[in-house]
């Protein structure tokens, strides 16, 4: 099956791990926990069994909807890179704190093949790559466990401004989603992320990409598969705020969230659980949520 524009006039709906996201649910919360000390916001990092797992508890317990799991720092601005033993190593020991403590789907943030083979050994129902398929065999791998995966917009190539990086970003990830469905993912199981804060070659000031992205949201319905979001602490709201580390950005954070979910986010990719959820809540209630409410 090929990726055709006939999906743009449909309601949009799919899966994360048997989660059901899209037009007709509630904006789900993902929430972050990093194994890797590389990691840009050293607030999500967590170390040792019960570090992780005493973590993954808390998450579940504010109501997140999913736990994503990261054993190597992908920002692209930092040398963060480690062998694909070391990530796996890492990998397996943070899946299974997370499996005991925790009910929740999980999401493994990784773009390598190794690791993401010792995650479904692990349990893990999400493939969440950044990379935008660039390994081999990544989507045959979550097809063949019936696993969800989570695209990426990547390589988007020279921008003459940053306006242009929407439809730099719908090309990126049609590429990707066809990709997938060429090595046997179904439709179903794929969501897809613009990824902002990744596209720093493009010979655009790369803060005012990530905000025309932002802005950008309801422009990537014409693909036609839920859109995940991740804008938590990013170096982007650094620059608009002024706010130098990561730990000063939670407001911020926050306020890009909800206009996110108000956008059209059906995910949000959250360090920080109970205000992305109440981020959430907000912007639903403006969109007129109704039923897909979560308050009492």
């Amino acid at each position: 099956m090929v990726y055709s524009d006939v999906y743009r006039i449909m309601r949009i709906r799919g899966r994360l791990g048997g989660v059901w996201v899209g037009d007709d649910y509630p904006v789900r919360v993902m929430g972050v926990i990093n194994v890797s000390p590389e990691s840009f916001y050293k607030g999500s990092v967590r170390a040792g069994y019960e570090d992780v797992a005493e973590e993954a508890r808390r998450m579940e317990s504010l109501g997140a909807d999913i736990i994503d799991v990261g054993a190597m720092s992908t920002a692209p601005y930092l040398e963060t890179r480690i062998s694909e033993e070391e990530e796996a190593r890492r990998l397996r020991e943070a899946l299974e704190a997370v499996k005991s403590a925790s009910s929740l789907p999980v999401s493994v943030d990784t773009q390598r093949l190794k690791p993401a083979k010792v995650a479904v050994e692990m349990g893990a129902e999400i493939i969440n790559d950044v990379s935008g398929l660039r390994e081999p065999g990544l989507a045959r791998l979550a097809a063949e466990h019936g696993l969800s995966m989570v695209v990426c917009a990547s390589g988007l190539g020279r921008l003459g401004s940053p306006g242009e990086g929407v439809e730099a970003t719908l090309r990126s990830l049609r590429n990707a989603v066809e990709r997938a469905l060429k090595e046997g993912l179904d439709e179903e199981e794929i969501v897809i992320d613009p990824a902002i804060g990744f596209h720093r070659d493009t010979g655009v000031e790369w803060w005012r990409l990530d905000i025309e992205l932002l802005r950008g949201i309801p422009r990537l319905r014409a693909l036609g598969r839920p859109i995940l979001i991740g804008v938590s602490r990013k170096s982007f709201l650094g620059k608009i705020t002024g706010r130098k580390r990561p730990e000063d950005r939670l407001p911020a954070t926050i306020a890009s969230e909800a206009l996110a979910a108000y956008l059209g986010a059906h995910v949000i990719r959250a360090h920080d659980v109970a205000e992305a959820l109440d981020a959430v809540r907000v912007a639903e209630a403006l969109k007129g949520g109704g039923s897909s409410l979560r308050g009492g």
